[in-house]
């Protein structure tokens, strides 16, 4: 077999691979990056936290970039979820790990974004290689990947070879397979998620305009995103078993969950939707929360949509693989540099990573509960004991010593807050139990900011590992 040409191959340019071979590259290693497509593309995934804009952005170099591209500010997230008849709002402000200029993130264009990103990694010394298409994985005869076949914009195959191939290639891989990883399904977030794009949609009042309204109706939720003053990305989460009700005309069913969403419906008023360009058409999403049952083989690393999704409600798509990009980088130059064994460095970012997964996943189960008393089968199958699942008890636990352990809150603690909370002005939610609540949503939002703070690179445990005083590697406590 050859040597190898790379020290790091990354298959996939969206935020998890730019991320991690921005990364590896700045610590003074050879990275190919492989995207099967032409930046810039369309992409879902548009509400970005705190911990991605404050936290990863900085470290990667592109803050000003990001700062200058003219995405929409979000403070926070808008709400009409629960048994409370008016909406709730919460602001990252709540919570200590994000005072004052760090205490918003943006509403993107994805098309922008992951663009911006792609050309900081090149810019960054990695060797980005687009409309280029991995076919499969090279293993030898132990098993361990050592690189991949890929076929060119001119359908030519080639091979090429590295010490550690990371797939971030999305929800739609099948080259995490290479690793021995299984993918596990959620058994409570099994949904479908119909979406498209409106201009001259209304907005929330401010200071909240650029928030996320999420609101929750008789066959599931809406997603209200604010992309711009004139564009605003809107879907329909509804459960596999209401899938029936996206088939045949999307335009139709469209309109007939609008109908039964009057929240959705007055703020839309007279928008029209977009039929043109990259963001006319309608789109359906299989959005089926998954957690594979390992995050890295030998010789393989999966970070992004490729080692774990979760239900899209807090947004935490493009904080779980830029975190987990991040993860994966110092995992990989610690071993490139020789000062950590292959062993301990991944389970590290196994440990962190899967960790970080199930924090949103845990959290979730108990939000999607609120809505307990809706009368429809949707949320009705939501309900959850506390020895809820297999699955979750296979997530690791809550370390202690983490703001984000607040968040053990039961689903009637939370139902009951909201029901009663009184309101400030402004719409900000009030009350001791929500109040705990919001600050273990935002500090979960927040994780990923680095070193003092947020300790997010501290060691877990005494002698394990922390991070490097520049965040790009792991070193021992």
């Amino acid at each position: 077999m050859s040597s190898p040409q790379y020290d790091v191959i990354v298959v996939g340019g969206g935020p998890a691979g730019s991320t991690v071979s921005t990364l590896v590259s700045k610590a003074g290693h050879r990275v190919l990056l492989l995207e099967k497509e032409k930046f810039p593309r369309y992409q879902i995934g548009e509400s970005l936290l705190p911990a991605t804009v404050h936290g990863v952005i900085p470290i990667l170099g592109v803050e000003k970039e990001v700062a200058e591209a003219g995405f929409t500010v979000k403070r926070g997230g808008t709400f009409k979820w629960g048994k409370r008849p008016e909406p709730w709002t919460f602001e990252f402000a709540v919570s200590s790990k994000m005072p004052g200029p760090t205490s918003f993130a943006y509403q993107v264009e994805r098309m922008k974004f992951d663009d911006i990103l792609l050309r900081n990694a090149r810019k960054h010394g990695v060797e980005v290689r687009e409309e280029s298409s991995v076919v499969k994985a090279i293993t030898d005869e132990t098993g361990r990947v050592r690189g991949v076949h890929y076929k060119d914009s001119d359908g030519k195959v080639h091979e090429v070879f590295a010490r550690y191939v990371v797939d971030s290639s999305g929800n739609t891989s099948r080259l995490f397979k290479a690793s021995g990883a299984e993918r596990h399904y959620s058994p409570f977030f099994r949904n479908l998620a119909l979406f498209t794009y409106f201009e001259g949609a209304g907005r929330l009042p401010a200071p909240n305009a650029g928030n996320i309204f999420s609101v929750a109706f008789e066959h599931g939720w809406f997603w209200f995103i604010p992309l711009s003053p004139d564009l605003t990305s809107v879907g329909a989460v509804v459960h596999q078993d209401s899938a029936e009700l996206v088939q045949g005309d999307p335009d139709e069913a469209m309109r007939r969950f609008i109908d039964a969403c009057p929240r959705i419906k007055d703020i839309l008023g007279d928008a029209k939707r977009i039929t043109e360009g990259p963001y006319g058409s309608y789109r359906v999403r299989k959005d089926w929360s998954y957690c594979n049952s390992r995050f890295s083989g030998p010789g393989m690393v999966l970070v992004g949509d490729s080692a774990c999704f979760v239900d899209p409600v807090f947004s935490s798509g493009v904080h779980l693989a830029t975190y987990g990009g991040l993860l994966a980088a110092r995992s990989i130059n610690g071993c490139l540099a020789g000062t950590v064994d292959e062993d301990a460095a991944f389970a590290e970012f196994e440990k962190r990573y899967r960790r970080e997964y199930g924090l949103f996943h845990e959290f979730l189960i108990g939000f999607y509960d609120m809505n307990k008393s809706e009368d429809s089968y949707f949320w009705q199958a939501r309900k959850v004991s506390e020895s809820a699942s297999n699955d979750v008890e296979a997530f690791v636990e809550l370390v202690g010593g983490v703001a984000s352990n607040d968040l053990r809150l039961t689903a009637d603690d939370l139902a009951a807050t909201v029901e009663s909370v009184e309101h400030k002005p402004g719409g900000a939610a009030n009350g001791t139990v929500l109040t705990r609540m919001l600050k273990a949503g935002a500090g979960l939002q927040g994780r990923a900011l680095l070193g003092s703070r947020s300790g997010e690179g501290a060691a877990l445990e005494p002698g394990g590992l922390r991070a490097s005083d520049d965040g790009l590697s792991w070193v021992r406590s």
